[in-house]
């Protein structure tokens, strides 16, 4: 018993859960204090939202030329083009689905932000940490570095970024993920308290199925499109990948499941070098699951709240979020983490629907990680067929 631990997705529920019941029938003061502490701890998530897509970011675009050769560079840059347009037309499917469902599906008009203000609930102290750099500027500083260090002979650059990429992720594992569950906590606890908690439950239970379909409806369009490449039967093709699925179901890590991975693409005819050099790729930049359900939960709250928006600022978002969450899925909840500054910079997310979108992203963490890992077989197999025997 000394050894059992608890996995972040049970810890989540259990605070959920203990939020409802104890909101309640919790006196204001109780209510008062866990308010104080997200405020404070969602100061300190700003802060270092934008440490974390340069320290994500920076090194995972300094890292993808690592092959060499012509031939290899010719193949990166396919995978890259493919696994990016893959992640793209996710979210676009996502952003159509939401736009056809959502307005039934969800009342509209309830205002999250409301919620801490109905009961008068103010921390008994604030401390306002402003961010190091501007989302934006952080964005264009990754970039911009990333993309110098590759035409840079030097290491010294790329060794500092490796070790500052280092850094956050120590700091996602060892600060941000255990305090998740008392913050989401507080929110439930806040709004329970408050008296909405059980119409955002409803919402919470409509988007986890429609996301869960949307998955399946789209691992099964991505080997339509391979085995018509390919010349294969497309869903003996996707059977053959289901042990990297639940694999990556207990895991919840892309990168953890590569092994799995691997071997199931080879099943599938994949050539082993080309599997080698696609599948650890994609674990990577391939993020089409994480993308459809961080576009489904984001307009699912926006929808929820009232809040206006285009076709071309969810376009925008779209575009920017399958570049800031590249390299997240080797950690923990980083996906959304990475994703926060996008949500706040270009969809207008505040603090309150931040923590709703890590709730709602980390309670489907392993169905989006599953859907990115098994999508990884189907890009191989395209990249097997088209670059013929350009494989390095």
């Amino acid at each position: 018993m000394k050894h059992l631990k608890i996995g972040l997705l049970p810890r989540i529920v259990i605070a959920i859960v203990l939020g409802i019941g104890l909101g309640i029938v919790t006196p204001h003061i109780p209510v008062r204090l866990f308010v104080t502490f997200n405020v404070l701890f969602s100061q300190f998530l700003g802060f270092l939202v934008p440490l974390i897509i340069v320290g994500l970011v920076t090194p995972a675009i300094a890292d993808v030329d690592k092959g060499g050769g012509s031939r290899a560079g010719r193949m990166l840059l396919f995978t890259l083009l493919l696994a990016y347009g893959a992640t793209l037309l996710s979210g676009f499917f996502s952003y159509g689905v939401c736009q056809w469902l959502f307005p039934s599906l969800i009342e509209r008009g309830v205002a999250i932000e409301g919620i801490e203000s109905q009961q008068s609930a103010e921390p008994f102290f604030t401390i306002t940490i402003p961010e190091p750099l501007n989302i934006m500027t952080a964005l264009v500083l990754s970039f911009t570095v990333g993309l110098g260090i590759t035409q840079v002979k030097g290491d010294t650059l790329r060794r500092a970024a490796g070790e500052f990429r280092d850094i956050i992720v120590r700091t996602i594992q060892v600060v941000i993920l255990p305090l998740l569950p008392v913050y989401i906590f507080g929110i439930f606890f806040n709004m329970a308290h408050s008296g909405q908690v059980f119409h955002v439950l409803m919402v919470f239970a409509k988007i986890i199925v429609v996301i869960f379909a949307m998955h399946i409806v789209l691992l099964l369009a991505q080997y339509a499109v391979a085995g018509a490449v390919s010349r294969k039967n497309p869903l003996r093709l996707l059977a053959n990948m289901l042990p990297a699925y639940f694999t990556a179901l207990g895991t919840q890590s892309s990168a953890a499941t590569i092994p799995v991975t691997l071997r199931q693409t080879e099943k599938n005819g994949v050539r082993p070098d080309v599997a080698g050099f696609v599948v650890p790729l994609c674990a990577t930049v391939h993020l089409s699951g994480s993308t459809l359900k961080i576009v489904a939960c984001a307009l699912a709250l926006m929808t929820m709240q009232g809040m206006d928006y285009s076709f071309g600022q969810v376009a925008g978002f779209i575009c920017m979020l399958g570049v800031t969450m590249v390299a997240a899925p080797g950690v923990p909840g980083g996906a959304i983490m990475a994703a926060l500054g996008v949500l706040s910079s270009m969809l207008g997310f505040s603090e309150t629907d931040q923590a709703l979108m890590i709730a709602l992203y980390i309670a489907m963490d392993s169905f989006g990680t599953a859907c990115n890992v098994t999508g990884d077989g189907a890009l191989a197999l395209i990249v097997d067929k088209v670059m013929g025997k350009s494989a390095v």
